[in-house]
């Protein structure tokens, strides 16, 4: 009877636990289903500095959209459900993007690109910007995302004044002010930091001329060690991350190194006209001033095929301009074209049939990113991403491996909420049209890998959100 009791006893128990268990309500915002918790971290008072990637850039342009889809503005969605404040963003006054004065849009700041199903390429949305490039906003801000800021300029006093970042320009407490001190100015609890990327990217959108310098690797980290100082005093907690190679966006690596189409015909014409060339090359090896390995790399040949290589400029080849022989030679996998020549090559020089760029005539430098100006960019970011990754682990922050998120969106892609994240070009979901900024879905991939490496450090548990509410690419009008 006592046995029976006991086992009668463990029968009830076992139900009212089972009965239990199915009336507990799981969080459908957390990631294991357990009440919300920020874990150890702050998220009362949180403010964003970076360069475009913070502030929302897309399509080309800053616009309201972007900003409200910008990864820091969905990560303060997320903390305001465990007592996250305001998130003041310095908005624009549009979705056409850009700036204007006296009511006439500025080149330079154009408006956002938008699909043109008819020709499937990007064009400019119509209209004209209603930001004024002389109106300044009146703080305080949580949000400050500089487009075309590098390391050294969110600590550069006057990079608010007018000759400095029309961006930061805006929203500047003072002139004289610097990005960093205003940001610590509003008592920040927590605070996220992606910086560096334009510290490179210049250099690399620009084909690797030397107008736009790579940040000396040690400028970089004196820099960004003075950032981290101020944002972490008095131990504030945050979350920093690191840099993906630029080159591997979609920028660089959507036009193919050999993307010429010749018949036989066409195919002996060129060689005929690089005949003199190529024999000025064997000229200069008998003569020993070129080796017989560079000689072959720099000779040009054409054939009856589809996938005939683009002649390009290289500074890197030995000079020989003095014996009347130009720095030539054919594209190789190892180099990258960039995004906008994919409407040039091809193109003919004032209508001249037999001047064709990319074929008769080389692609000058700033149109292509050869192997050794990857190299550099490389180099350069390896040593940023070092001093990155030494300020995280010194400080104790939360740390984001941006440069494995790029490389697995180039490789396999990341699956997310059924969706695969690649950096396709307009296909991949990732990116915008620009070809280097995200698109709305990517800044919520990026949000979201945020958000794991915060739980991770702070033992916080946000689930993130779900990238189906995003849009893959803005339409031609926005409200």
């Amino acid at each position: 009877m006592i046995k029976n009791f006991k086992w009668l006893l463990l029968v009830s128990l076992t139900f009212v636990a089972c009965s239990s268990d199915d009336e507990t309500v799981v969080n459908p915002n957390s990631s294991d289903g357990l009440p919300l918790t920020a874990g150890s971290a702050d998220f009362s008072k949180y403010v964003a500095l970076g360069d475009s990637f913070a502030a929302g850039f897309s399509d080309n342009a800053l616009f309201i959209a972007g900003q409200q889809n910008s990864y820091p503005n969905i990560l303060s969605q997320q903390f305001a459900l465990v007592g996250g404040g305001e998130f003041v963003i310095p908005f624009m006054n549009d979705n056409v993007g850009g700036f204007s004065m006296g009511g006439s849009q500025i080149p330079q700041f154009g408006p956002r690109f938008y699909f043109n199903v008819a020709t499937s390429s990007p064009a400019p949305v119509t209209g004209t910007s209603s930001t004024d490039i002389t109106t300044h906003l009146t703080g305080p801000f949580n949000n400050f995302g500089i487009p075309g800021a590098k390391a050294i300029h969110l600590d550069f006093a006057g990079y608010g004044s007018s000759a400095g970042n029309p961006y930061f320009a805006r929203m500047a407490s003072s002139p004289t002010a610097t990005v960093v001190d205003d940001a610590v100015a509003t008592n920040p609890t927590f605070f996220s930091l992606w910086i560096g990327g334009n510290d490179v990217l210049g250099y690399a959108t620009s084909g690797g001329v030397s107008t736009s310098p790579i940040t000396p690797p040690a400028t970089f980290e004196l820099a960004y060690n003075g950032l981290i100082a101020k944002l972490t005093a008095g131990g504030r907690k945050g979350v920093i991350a690191n840099l993906p190679y630029v080159s591997t966006l979609p920028y660089f690596t959507t036009v193919p190194y050999n993307p010429v189409p010749l018949d036989a015909a066409t195919a002996s014409l060129l060689n005929s006209g690089f005949t003199a060339y190529n024999n000025g090359l064997l000229f200069a090896q008998s003569n020993g001033l070129l080796s017989a390995a560079e000689v072959a790399q720099r000779t040009i040949s054409f054939s009856a095929s589809a996938t005939n290589r683009v002649v390009i400029v290289d500074e890197y080849l030995t000079n020989l301009t003095g014996f009347g022989i130009p720095s030539y030679r054919q594209a190789t996998s190892e180099d990258l074209i960039i995004l906008p020549a994919r409407t040039f090559i091809g193109t003919t020089v004032g209508g001249n049939p037999t001047q064709v760029n990319g074929v008769s005539v080389p692609l000058a430098d700033n149109w292509v990113l050869s192997k050794n100006e990857i190299a550099e960019v490389k180099a350069a970011t390896d040593a940023y991403n070092t001093t990155i990754q030494n300020a995280a682990t010194a400080n104790d922050l939360a740390f984001v491996d941006a440069k494995a998120v790029m490389t697995l969106l180039s490789g396999m892609g990341i699956v997310q909420n059924g969706y695969t994240m690649t950096s396709a070009y307009v296909t991949g979901n990732t990116f915008s049209l620009d070809g280097v900024h995200p698109s709305p879905k990517g800044y919520a991939l990026i949000a979201n890998k945020f958000l794991e490496a915060i739980n991770e450090k702070f033992g916080s548990n946000f689930k993130g959100v779900n990238l189906g509410q995003y849009q893959i690419l803005y339409p031609s009008t926005l409200p």
